[in-house]
């Protein structure tokens, strides 16, 4: 298994305790959450179960009566509902004679069909029956990360802080993807990989289905856009799996495509045509949960002015060029060199830029000083300009790191023109913030620079190679 080190630690911890514990692994759509569970524990379950996707409350049960009867209770009867469901599952725990009885719920949050009462069985099973043993490890597992973070974790009712081990599935970093080609023989270079990870960003599963033989380029076109590519309709699966009601968060997501720097919740809900209530704010914080979006507060602003930016690199590209793309299986091929790619490029490099912070922490030497990521903006009055800083770092050693990143297959010439960019945002954002703290000015491209004079006046060059670095947490 590629990585997930501290997610295996968890599991395994959970697993040596003396006590029964409640483990719950949530995250978006095939990032890895069910092979990671299954593997760690080599599929040596006293039960396990997967709810069934749009289906009621008679075809779960039968299905979990089914499950019954393959896994030590062959002549387990059809339970009316989801209370007699749980008490069968009882009699074969308490009949299975392995010390730790491993119970396995996955994608949970398709049992809780409405007027199911399956919560509050649920809620029986664990506070009643369960948590007073010794012996139990119930880890519930689900694609529907807001379902399980609202009903499970955040739970106001009977669940209230009854997750012991909370673990979230991010997404692959660079070096995993890279460590994850590796072991697929896949040949690739790091251009290649990053390319690709800006593409369809840290999902394990996406990576899995590229195929030995094929360049990047025909990897993409085969996957996205052959009519029979298995991810040509992942973009509405992937939000209709996520979410019982995806229109709003398609919405959401749609108006954060069209706005580089992202929005406010008031400027979201003009463009989405979603009210801005209390709903709007579920929404933006399960999207933000699954790592859709990222929420960041500009320096110097409140809370309230929050801006919300999309962030998923697979979401970001169907927008750029497979929502509206023509029925041609080598559309990305051809559309490699154009203007629209290479504005691309430059936009996804910088969301790959901002996955990888730790990474980039690491290479200014900064990762144990206390500092807070920012983005910053200010708009055009009678004393300045205006100016837009895409990431800023605000470090408690007096200096402020501000960035620039840039995509290129080539070492980047650091020119005039960069350079007074720099120059004009630093004095812009010292003449409004009124900061005294050192300014540094920080390069990210993705082939180093090019040897000229103009470069001694960067501070710091990061470079793709060192996005790449292994941390660990």
């Amino acid at each position: 298994m590629i990585g997930r080190e501290f997610e295996k630690s968890r599991l395994l911890s959970a697993y040596a305790s003396n006590e029964s514990e409640f483990v719950a692994v949530y995250g978006r759509r095939r990032v890895g959450k069910t092979y990671l569970v299954r593997q760690v524990f080599e599929n040596k379950f006293t039960f396990s179960h997967t709810g069934m996707a749009s289906k009621k409350t008679y075809e779960q049960l039968k299905h979990f009566q089914l499950s019954l009867r393959r896994q030590g209770m062959p002549d387990a009867k059809l339970p009316a509902n989801w209370l007699e469901a749980f008490e069968l599952l009882k009699d074969l725990v308490e009949n299975s004679d392995m010390e730790r009885k491993i119970i396995f719920l996955d994608e949970i949050p398709w049992m809780d069909v409405p007027r199911s009462n399956f919560l509050s069985s649920f809620e029986a099973f664990w506070n009643g029956w369960a948590s007073a043993r010794r012996d139990i490890l119930l880890i519930i597992c689900g694609s529907a990360t807001s379902w399980i973070i609202t009903k499970i974790i955040r739970s106001h009712g009977g669940l209230h802080n009854r997750v012991t081990y909370n673990i979230p599935l991010e997404p692959f970093s660079l070096d995993e993807c890279e460590k994850y080609v590796k072991s697929r023989n896949l040949v690739m270079n790091r251009r290649q990989i990053l390319e690709t990870y800006m593409i369809v960003g840290g999902i394990p599963f996406y990576w899995s289905k590229l195929q030995k033989g094929l360049s990047q380029a025909l990897n993409i076109d085969q996957l996205l856009f052959s009519a029979k590519g298995e991810l040509h309709n992942e973009f509405d699966y992937l939000y209709s799996s996520l979410f019982k009601n995806p229109k709003p968060y398609i919405a959401i997501v749609t108006a954060l495509g069209r706005k580089k720097k992202g929005m406010t919740r008031t400027e979201l809900s003009d463009a989405s045509g979603v009210s801005n209530n209390g709903k709007l704010a579920d929404y933006l914080e399960s999207l933000e949960h699954c790592g859709f979006i990222r929420k960041y507060t500009c320096l110097g602003k409140k809370n309230k002015d929050a801006v919300f930016q999309l962030i998923d690199n697979f979401t970001l590209f169907y927008f750029q060029f497979m929502e509206n793309a023509p029925k041609d299986e080598h559309f990305w091929s051809k559309a490699i060199g154009s203007a629209a790619y290479n504005v691309w490029c430059g936009l996804a490099f910088e969301r790959v830029c901002l996955l990888h912070i730790r990474q980039v922490k690491r290479k200014l030497g900064i990762d144990g000083v206390i500092s807070e990521e920012y983005s910053w903006v200010t708009r055009k009055d009678e004393t300045h300009p205006g100016a837009q800083i895409d990431l800023l770092i605000d470090r408690a050693d007096d200096v402020i790191d501000i960035f620039e990143m840039k995509y290129s297959k080539n070492p980047y010439s650091v020119n005039e023109d960069l350079l007074y960019d720099f120059s004009r945002k630093a004095e812009t954002f010292r003449q409004v913030t009124k900061t005294d703290k050192a300014i540094h000015y920080v390069l990210i491209a993705s082939m180093g620079v090019a040897r000229d004079a103009n470069a001694d006046e960067i501070q710091n060059i990061v470079t793709s190679d060192d996005l790449f670095a292994e941390i660990s947490l």
